[in-house]
């Protein structure tokens, strides 16, 4: 792209695009394109003068290259994501900008009688909000404003009632645009994060794929617990699906044959084959900002106190203004009081405080459903933590493999492998790595498999019957055959044990490595230092290894071998106790104890169900990200009483002023106008941890 230097000083530079006009799409695309380049930390793209703004930490040639070889082509428009937020804010600055002109001409080049007839027309519509709030029976701050302008109308006021109609104006706009940058910019850090699919083949093959390589009409299966990617109808098998972040329904719903399915909806039980019609993407902004706007009605109890606040004070505003003119018998004094109300700002910078401080969370690898999940994890004593893929690394390894019989180790392996690639388990995914790691090949040999949820697996190979899983599902649930071999009577007791059995006899133990993250015992230590009392882990590992773990990371109390029932009840049992109760997992067996809590929180790379069910999900890159999910949850609920003591301290003054006779009405709405915005914008900024 040939471009010219304008300006130029230490890591910045400005150039301007040799070209007559830059759409709003270049604009995206010359922004993403040279945001991609290694050093460049930040550009800025002003489409209306071609120019651009480059800051760097690279060498000053890597910036001139970049422009030089920048092209509007495919491969930089590949880089631009579906929305952008740029024709968002394109929408607001004409509006505002229209608004201030159209003010501008009536005020100043319109005739008397013609304002008086533009301002009549341009009053009807705030009269119509007031009736038809009270219609309602609502006395609401759309009253107060009817019943202003209307006064300053009937005092032939037309300025005071013109002020009022374009500063209502200019706030209603800037109070959307506010509310939808913020869910512009939310939803635009989330997606559904499916990288692989198993894709079903002609001749009826399954083969682990990335989903870009999915085509329409090709057919992919999804198992228990795995998420829906695309879009399509189900051609074999039925499930139970979980379609709330869809529809919002609170239970699982059936799905057989011939039946729709929505890409990002999970298989809580059951199997299907899903016949794509929509390949990736279709529809994830907009179902990503639906979920948005709907986890705005998951309001805090702080919010919920501002908003019912807000509508309350409006009788004793009405009640202000007419005692202020029954005393005074001053209109003047008594419109003052009705330009200012409580309503907009604490409506607006309330929610607007939840959606910067969810997109404050998105950034740090946290997606919040709702202000209420932030405020329970601010209120929470008690957190219980799973063990396996939580407080231990998601990646758990094999350490060794023992065999019985006189079996082929490499054999047990590829056969555990070819059982446990289809389900979305930590330990699953380190038996089929290890298979891999060692080059051995699984075939599909067995027939249709079982998964029993926190137990394990079973199929039919070759006629026989084989399962895989923990103690209790084999050997006891199972009934199969211990080996009479000194070697399983003596199990190395370090490892987590995975057991093989087939034709109902133990065949081999494939021993796991639990490697512990190393951040955890330093994150529960934080944790305790940020106010939560009670930490507690549950696994359904035995209780050598769970005290073990216990130990080492410094919870206050652990349980071993429970079952997914057994974790829903001890959070039911503190809630009764009358704690506030998180709950931290991945698992499949962990959704019961995420749905029970007042904030269920999931590792991202844990099974899908989980991360549906799930309140908050966190990255899995490491354990910090719950002491920055406190953190912020903390800042977030002193914002909001810190919001709510400013808005009624100030707006309070305002109505004194007025009623004093020191503030003209138009000066009253406009400060109260300015002040809702400098909250509201505020309220956008980042948290302080």
């Amino acid at each position: 792209m040939k471009c010219k230097i304008l300006h130029e000083s230490k890591g910045r530079i400005r150039v301007r695009f040799c070209q007559k006009f830059m759409t709003l799409h270049q604009a995206d695309m010359a922004e993403y394109a040279l945001s991609s380049v290694s050093g460049i930390t930040k550009v800025q793209v002003f489409d209306r003068t071609c120019d651009v703004i480059l800051y760097y930490r690279c060498d000053r040639k890597t910036v001139l290259s970049a422009l030089a070889h920048f092209r509007y082509n495919e491969e930089t428009e590949a880089l631009v994501p579906a929305q952008t937020g740029r024709a968002l804010n394109r929408e607001y600055e004409e509006k505002l900008t229209s608004a201030v002109m159209r003010r501008f001409l009536h005020k100043f080049l319109l005739p008397l009688p013609f304002r008086r007839l533009f301002s009549f027309f341009t009053a009807l519509k705030y009269l119509r909000r007031g009736l038809k709030c009270l219609m309602h029976g609502r006395l609401e701050v759309e009253v107060l404003d009817a019943v202003a302008i209307t006064v300053s109308m009937l005092r032939s006021d037309l300025n005071t009632a013109g002020s009022v109609m374009f500063l209502l104006k200019i706030g209603d706009i800037l109070d959307e645009w506010t509310h939808k940058r913020s869910v512009d910019e939310l939803a635009r850090t989330m997606s559904l994060g499916i990288e692989q699919v198993w894709k079903k083949t002609e001749d009826g093959q399954e083969l682990l794929v990335p989903v870009t390589q999915i085509q329409k009409d090709d057919c992919v299966i999804v198992r228990t617990g795995s998420m829906i990617p695309l879009d399509g109808k189900v051609i074999a098998g039925d499930a139970m699906i979980n379609q709330a972040s869809m529809t919002g329904e609170s239970v699982p719903v059936h799905r057989y044959e011939g039946a729709y399915v929505y890409a990002g909806t999970v298989v809580e039980d059951g199997e299907c084959t899903v016949q794509v019609e929509n390949t990736a993407g279709s529809g994830r902004y907009d179902r990503i900002v639906k979920m948005i706007e709907e986890s705005q009605q998951m309001r805090s109890s702080a919010e919920s106190k501002a908003a019912h606040l807000a509508d309350k004070l409006v009788p004793w505003c009405l009640g202000g203004t007419l005692l202020t003119w029954l005393l005074t018998r001053n209109a003047t004094k008594a419109v003052s009081i009705l330009m200012v109300d409580f309503s907009c700002a604490l409506k607006l910078a309330m929610p607007i405080s939840v959606l910067s401080a969810m997109r404050q969370c998105a950034g740090s690898g946290i997606t919040v459903k709702g202000g209420k999940f932030l405020e329970a994890v601010a209120d929470a004593d008690t957190v219980v933590f799973d063990k396996t893929g939580t407080l231990t690394h998601s990646q758990p390894r094999v350490a060794k493999i023992i065999t019985f019989g006189g079996r082929d180790e490499a054999e047990m392996l590829r056969l555990a492998a070819c059982l446990e690639e289809h389900y979305p388990h930590s330990i699953a995914n380190a038996v089929v790595a290890e298979a891999a790691q060692r080059g051995l090949l699984h075939e599909e040999r067995h027939s249709k498999v079982e998964y029993v949820v926190a137990h394990g697996i079973s199929s039919m190979i070759d006629g026989e019957r084989v399962v895989i899983g923990s103690h209790h599902f084999v050997v006891e649930d199972e009934a199969c055959k211990a080996p009479d071999e000194p070697i399983f009577r003596h199990l190395p007791k370090e490892y987590s044990h995975l057991y093989l059995a087939i034709g109902g006899e133990i065949a081999a133990v494939i021993c796991i490595e639990d490697p512990l993250r190393e951040e955890a015992k330093t994150v529960i230590e934080t944790l305790h230092g940020l106010g939560l009392s009670n930490i507690v882990m549950m696994t359904g590992d035995n209780e050598r290894t769970a005290r073990s773990v216990a130990e080492k990371v410094g919870v206050d109390t652990y349980y071993s071998e429970v079952l997914p029932e057994d974790k829903a009840v001890f959070i039911r049992k503190e809630h009764e106790a009358g704690r506030r109760v998180i709950m931290i997992g991945d698992g499949v067996n962990d959704s019961p104890a995420l749905s029970e809590s007042d904030a269920g929180i999931a590792i991202s790379t844990g099974a899908a169900i989980a991360r549906e069910i799930a309140d908050i999900t966190i990255s899995a890159n490491d354990l910090y990200a719950l002491i920055s999910l406190k953190k912020l949850s903390d800042a977030l609920m002193k914002r909001i009483h810190r919001n709510y003591r400013t808005i009624i301290g100030f707006n309070t003054g305002l109505i004194l002023l007025g009623a004093a006779g020191i503030l003209p009405p138009a000066t009253s709405a406009l400060l109260h106008n300015a002040s809702t915005l400098a909250i509201g914008l505020k309220s956008m900024t980042d948290l302080t941890v």
